[in-house]
């Protein structure tokens, strides 16, 4: 038996240790994230994502549900520790284990899974309950306390549905709020700039909060007469690496005051450092949702400035100015992304007073890629001067915004415009995507006591949920596979970004994937709309005869092979957070 000794809280412990890693400390750490438990009749599977390279994954199973027993650790008591591939049953007080038996596990790549049979934790009862925390080490990370139902949905996921071979499928809808890429409530603390993201805080956002974006304003206040400095654009390309290790996305801004002096920089500084931001802008868009235009006047929203007309007094070379500053944003980011303005005004005045069509939509044009940002939402009819002429400009949002990007933040608590029904009704009509839940605290408290919380964290941008597919039950290599899928949008958005649709055909016996593009654009499942997928696809030719399930994916393009940033559809039990796959619930067979 060996011994280590560490400082937990302040205390010194004395772990005793055969065989396993030392005793733990009880500090949850949400940088492990999308914990599940799942179970069939006779076995038991827990996962977890997690940060860094591990030497230890544990899970702490608490089978009689009483923190009084067994080993304590984040309010459970475990009767049982798999630690790595090993199952230890708790023999004692403290840190005293007696190893049981061998099972299957795997952790790396960030994913740790456990499959073990139920009998070896004693759990036969369905339904039935277990408590369970999960752990890393080192560093070492700990998870919040889930609970497990054996014949119930899992804590995260539900489990899936039931595979049956061809014919029509019906999906059972769930109202759930979990995290989808590019959407949602965001979460704005502290200057982009200065402050440093940490990745675990971020982390937490996703799998705590269920946010998946973060608000980066990054201010050039020592740069408004000369280049950027290289500190600068480093911590730059640092916020951005850690966003991207944790899984989330930025809505993204640039500025060089936020003072009403608007002391911001002419118009070739400007341009200047958009040569400069260029290859930080297009190397990183994978985890840019969107940009907003930014750079001129006080908090880059373009009234108090000094160099593009102050206080709303604007001259046709001021507009001029302005313009070629978004102009040049469109040029150097890449045309998969938009960039917001600030007020109708501004993109009226740009680019011509008539809304974006369909036919216009996502076509790369600036109109097209130029979407709106209000950061006085709800302050009152004209949204603190947002609306020139709210009867002519409200209307021109409603139709652009179902094609581009709106988002933004509350400023002020107004008596009727910061009501549930009112803000709920405008969020609603003008497709909003994203709002900050930060700000401000009153109106997104009078949301929280309004009881519209919830209507907000899940309707805010889009939420796809299947509602049936029809597929075949035999597909035959190098022949025609014809499946119909509807798909119904209840959020109050389309998705802004490019987004690939895949289906996965995955053997059953041996994992195999074999992916069959659609040529369908998810873009285009516009909000409150109910789309059927009709496609017509090839099976390769080489395709092992067999078994395969069928499974729907819709990946990040960029960012492919990080199941985070797929999109989750709306429906109880065919998520696979492992995978970013949504399971079908149906099998085909290759003969």
């Amino acid at each position: 038996m060996s011994s280590r000794i560490r400082w937990i809280g302040g205390g010194l412990v004395l772990a005793l240790t055969a065989g396993l890693g030392v005793a733990l400390a009880a500090t949850a750490n949400a940088s492990i994230g999308e914990a599940s438990a799942t179970s069939t009749a006779t076995d038991v599977t827990y996962r977890f994502t997690y940060s860094g390279t591990p030497d230890f994954a544990r899970a702490y199973v608490d089978t009689d549900r009483d923190a009084a027993t067994g080993f304590a650790l984040g309010g459970v008591g475990a009767e049982f520790l798999l630690e790595n591939a090993t199952l230890y049953r708790h023999s004692g007080s403290g840190w005293d284990w007696t190893a049981i038996t061998q099972v299957t596990h795997a952790h790396a790549d960030g994913v740790a899974t456990w499959t073990l049979p139920r009998a070896a934790i004693g759990e036969s009862a369905t339904p039935g309950e277990t408590d369970l925390v999960f752990q890393v080490e080192s560093p070492e990370q700990t998870s919040e306390k889930i609970t497990q139902r054996y014949g119930d949905a899992a804590p995260s996921q539900s489990n899936p549905p039931t595979a049956v071979p061809g014919g029509t499928v019906s999906y059972a809808p769930t109202d759930e709020i979990f995290a989808n890429p590019e959407r949602g409530l965001y979460r704005h603390a502290g200057e982009c700039d200065s402050a440093t993201f940490d990745e675990a805080t971020l982390r937490s956002y996703r799998t705590g909060a269920k946010i998946s974006l973060v608000m980066c304003v990054f201010y050039l206040r020592g740069f408004r007469t000369g280049p950027i400095g290289a500190d600068a654009l480093a911590h730059l390309q640092k916020q951005f690496d850690t966003v991207r290790a944790a899984g989330l996305k930025m809505v993204l801004r640039f500025a060089y005051t936020d003072s009403a002096d608007g002391a911001d920089a002419t118009k070739t500084q400007v341009l200047a450092h958009l040569d400069q931001l260029e290859p930080y802008l297009r190397g990183n868009a994978d985890v840019i949702a969107v940009m907003q235009s930014g750079f001129v006047g006080a908090w880059g929203e373009g009234y108090y400035t000094q160099n593009f007309g102050n206080n709303g007094v604007v001259t046709a070379a001021d507009r001029a100015n302005r313009k070629a500053v978004h102009d040049k944003i469109l040029q150097v980011l890449p045309t998969t992304r938009m960039v917001q303005l600030r007020t109708p005004h501004l993109k009226r005045t740009m680019y011509g007073t008539a809304a974006l069509t369909d036919a216009q939509a996502y076509d790369g044009s600036a109109p097209a890629r130029t979407g709106h940002h209000n950061d006085c939402f709800l302050a009152d009819d004209t949204d603190q001067g947002t609306y020139l002429d709210r009867a002519v400009e409200h209307p021109y949002l409603r139709a652009e915004t179902r094609y581009t990007a709106m988002g933004g933040e509350t400023c002020a608590v107004h008596p009727t415009w910061t009501q549930c029904a009112t803000a709920t009704a405008e969020m609603a009509g003008l497709h909003w995507t994203y709002l900050n839940v930060d700000y401000h605290p009153g109106v997104i408290d009078g949301f929280r006591t309004g009881g519209c919380m919830p209507t907000v964290e899940t309707r805010l941008g889009y939420r796809l949920a299947l509602v049936d597919g029809t597929f075949p039950p035999t597909a035959t290599g190098g022949q025609h596979l014809t499946i119909n899928l509807t798909v119904r949008n209840d959020g109050w958005s389309a998705p802004i970004n490019p987004r690939r649709a895949d289906l996965i055909l995955r053997s059953t016996t041996t994992g195999t994937v074999t992916r069959l593009p659609l040529t369908a654009d998810p873009r285009r499942w516009a909000a409150g709309t109910t789309t059927t997928v009709t496609e017509t696809l090839t099976v390769p030719d080489t395709l092992t005869a067999g078994s395969y399930d069928l499974l729907l994916h819709l990946p990040d393009p960029q960012l492919p092979t990080r199941p985070e940033y797929a999109i989750r559809t709306a429906n109880a039990g065919i998520w696979e957070p492992a995978t970013g796959y949504n399971n079908l619930g149906t099998t085909t067979t290759v003969p």
